[in-house]
C-alpha cells in the first residue's frame, strides 16, 4: 500500500489486517474541477454488438420485453478467450452533475483508461423490473431494492460467461446514490455480496445518514449490510469539505463506530465539486486509486 503515499491530499488508511490504525498526509487546498483539463473522453453508448473499445447498450437475458438496459464496455485490449477483471458501476441520482443514467457514468472509465477492464454501468430498476429509474431505486415511496439486486446478479454472471469477465475480480463502484448502493445494493443479501472483490465508494456512504423516505437506511439495517463486507477492501473518497461538513470524516467516524474491521482507505479527490468526472482528469487521487486497485487485484 506504499503506492498510496502521494502528496497534497488526505489519505487515512486502515492496514490490511484491519487493526484500525490511520495515516494522514498533508492536505492541499481543493481546486475547481473546471481548472483541470480531462485527458480521457468516455465513449458514447451506442446500439450494436460488443467489441474492443466499444460501449454498447445491452439488456440481460430474461428482460428482453422491458426497457431495462445497462451499458457494456469491452476494453481496447479485449480478446476472445481471455479473462478480464470487471468494474461494475452505479450512477448518482439525476442532478446537475449527474444525468442518473447508465450512459452518464464516468468512474469506471476513468479508473481503467479504457484498457484491461470490462466495464458495466448497471441500472437501478423500478418496482416492476420493467424500466431503469433516474432517482434512487424501485418506485417512489416503496423504493424496492430487490429488482435492482436481481438484475445485477444476472448481468454480472452473464457478462462473465459471455465476454470473459473474471468472476473472482469484480469491483463494485458508485457515485453519490451509487456510492450508497455499493453497500445498500451490493451487500443487500448474501448472494449478491459474494460477487465482489472490492469496492470504490465516491461521495456518500450507506448508514451515515438515515433517510426517512428510503426504507432500510436506519443504522441497524446498514450495519447488517456492512458486516457482509467480510474483510474485503473499500476505497472511500469524497470531494473536499464544504459548507461546514466533511463527508469523508463523517464516513470514517461512522465506520469506526460500527466496530467492523476491514481494509478501509479514505481519501479526498482534491476537487471541490460533487462530480464523478474527476476520474477523467490527471490528479493524485486517481493515481492513488489505480495503485490501490492494482494492489487489490495482486492479492
Amino acid at each position: 500500500m506504499q503506492k498510496l503515499l502521494t502528496l497534497g491530499i488526505v489519505i487515512c488508511m486502515a492496514p490490511w489486517a484491519g487493526a484500525g490504525r490511520a495515516r494522514e498526509m498533508p492536505n492541499q487546498e481543493a481546486i475547481d474541477i473546471g481548472r483541470t483539463k480531462p485527458d480521457l473522453v468516455v465513449p458514447a453508448m451506442r446500439d450494436g454488438t460488443p467489441g474492443p473499445g466499444l460501449r454498447v447498450k445491452q439488456t440481460t437475458s430474461g428482460y428482453e420485453d422491458t426497457q431495462v438496459h445497462h451499458a457494456l464496455y469491452l476494453p481496447t485490449d479485449w480478446e476472445k478467450g481471455k479473462k478480464y477483471p470487471v468494474i461494475v458501476e452505479y450512477a448518482g441520482n439525476q442532478w446537475r452533475t449527474s444525468p442518473g443514467t447508465v450512459q452518464g457514468s464516468n468512474l469506471g472509465y476513468g479508473i481503467s483508461s479504457g484498457r484491461g477492464f470490462i466495464w458495466i454501468c448497471m441500472p437501478f430498476l423500478n418496482g416492476q423490473s420493467t424500466a431503469n429509474v433516474g432517482s434512487w431505486w424501485g418506485d417512489r415511496g416503496a423504493h424496492q431494492a430487490q429488482p435492482t439486486v436481481d438484475y445485477c446478479i444476472k448481468t454480472v454472471r452473464e457478462v462473465c460467461r459471455r465476454h470473459g469477465g473474471d468472476s473472482d475480480a469484480v469491483i463494485l463502484c458508485g457515485f453519490s446514490r451509487g456510492s450508497i448502493a455499493c453497500n445498500y445494493i451490493g451487500l443487500h443479501d448474501d448472494e449478491i455480496a459474494k460477487l465482489w472483490r472490492a469496492f470504490v465508494c465516491y461521495s456518500h456512504y450507506d448508514g451515515v445518514d438515515e433517510r426517512e423516505y428510503l426504507p432500510g437506511t436506519k443504522r441497524e439495517a446498514a450495519l447488517e449490510r456492512l458486516r457482509r463486507l467480510d474483510g474485503r477492501p473499500q476505497f472511500i473518497c469524497c470531494e473536499a469539505p464544504s459548507r461546514g461538513r466533511n463527508m469523508l470524516q463523517d464516513t470514517k467516524d461512522y465506520i469506526e463506530s460500527t466496530g467492523v474491521k476491514a481494509p478501509f482507505t479514505y481519501m479526498h479527490t482534491g476537487f471541490l465539486q460533487h462530480d464523478d468526472a474527476w476520474t477523467l482528469r490527471p490528479c493524485a487521487a486517481r493515481k492513488a486509486l489505480r495503485a490501490w486497485l492494482e494492489d487489490v487485484l495482486d492479492e
